[in-house]
């Protein structure tokens, strides 16, 4: 990962055609390019980040995440090279990645944490600090304890498992409900208060860095002044995905389908969040996936399959079970109920 200012090395096989990608379709300019008669060697920049391109063979294609002024989703040049681009992180430390398979149950609802809610954890290890996810319980309903606050976060987003709650957020005018499937994000520093919610209310929490400061507001009152829907709170809208209102599209193999919450658009590509489910439509195929992203995090919002991995047995997943899959691994879901629903987060966004 480059920080701003720093300049990254990438060493490519198509030189001509990562050069021209960059420059033509990415927003970057050339600030050194030689030699004048059969160049090999460019340095490129967008804002302040600044790229140093070489033709060389064997290639190492590598995954970048550049801080620019003004972010777009991520891109892959010709030669290989995974492009994520992101917007200052104002101070917030981002730990060293670590990633791990991680297989989870809700078996208990964990600890007591802030207002009441308890929290089960989805990713013990963190992957080094770097990701957190959740799951929150409110067992009794009824008002919340809450209060009007903020979180320094690079991402965070809530969705709805099991039962209703009723929040406010900055910017969005009265109080909403939300019920099972439906996904907000809360972009860093968006002031936001949970109101109330119902006896056994279960949602999924996936943020990073793992652990983030929550600030409160007492000065902030909500609800307040409704802002146009392009606002932005360093770099990213909220976003508001109602399931009732889902519309689904055949998924990436046959016998599936999902639905885009619309968080890769509202967080410039930051972040993914899909809604995945059985078509009904056929058989599903026993096919082998991988990400494409640093991070993904399964988790299953109702009904049941099996997911494997060579070498091991396959695990029964149920409500409330998840899995954390480190980019590259092969993966299979297996013989999925009528009724899974599946939760699918990645950072970043999933271009396919």
């Amino acid at each position: 990962m480059g920080e701003r200012g720093t300049q990254v090395v990438v060493t490519t096989d198509r030189f001509e055609d990562d050069l021209a990608a960059l420059l033509d379709d990415y927003g970057f300019r050339v600030e050194q390019i030689f030699p004048a008669d059969a160049p090999t060697t460019a340095v490129v920049s967008r804002d302040e980040a600044t790229l140093r391109l070489e033709a060389g063979v064997p290639s190492r294609p590598t995954d970048l995440l550049l801080t620019v002024d003004t972010p777009r989703g991520p891109v892959r040049l010709p030669g290989g090279t995974r492009v994520s681009f992101t917007t200052p992180d104002s101070g917030i430390d981002m730990p060293e990645c670590h990633p791990t398979l991680t297989i989870r149950h809700h078996e208990d609802s964990g600890p007591a944490g802030r207002a009441g809610m308890r929290y089960h954890d989805l990713i013990p290890d963190r992957w080094g600090g770097r990701y957190i996810g959740s799951i929150i319980t409110i067992p009794d309903g009824g008002p919340v304890p809450d209060y009007v606050h903020y979180h320094r976060v690079r991402f965070q987003m809530i969705a709805v498992k099991a039962g209703w709650v009723k929040v406010v957020y900055e910017g969005q005018g009265e109080p909403f409900v939300m019920h099972p499937g439906d996904v907000v994000t809360q972009p860093p520093g968006i002031r936001h208060r949970v109101l109330e919610a119902s006896p056994g209310l279960e949602v999924i929490e996936v943020g990073c860095p793992a652990e983030h400061e929550t600030i409160a507001d007492w000065e902030h009152p909500l609800p307040d002044e409704l802002l146009p829907a392009e606002h932005q709170w360093d770099g990213q809208r909220f976003v508001r995905h109602v399931h009732a209102d889902a519309r689904w599209e055949p998924g990436r193999i046959s016998g599936w389908e999902a639905c885009d919450t619309g968080v890769a658009t509202g967080t410039n590509g930051y972040a993914g969040v899909r809604l995945v489910r059985p078509s009904g439509t056929g058989d599903i195929p026993d096919e082998l996936l991988a990400f494409d992203t640093q991070f993904a995090l399964i988790v299953v919002l109702d009904g049941s399959l099996r997911f494997a991995i060579e070498g091991r047995p396959p695990v029964l997943l149920t409500a409330g079970s998840s899995v954390a899959v480190p980019s590259g691994l092969p993966h299979r879901f297996l013989d999925p109920s009528d009724d899974c629903l599946l939760l699918v987060v990645t950072i970043p966004a999933d271009p396919s």
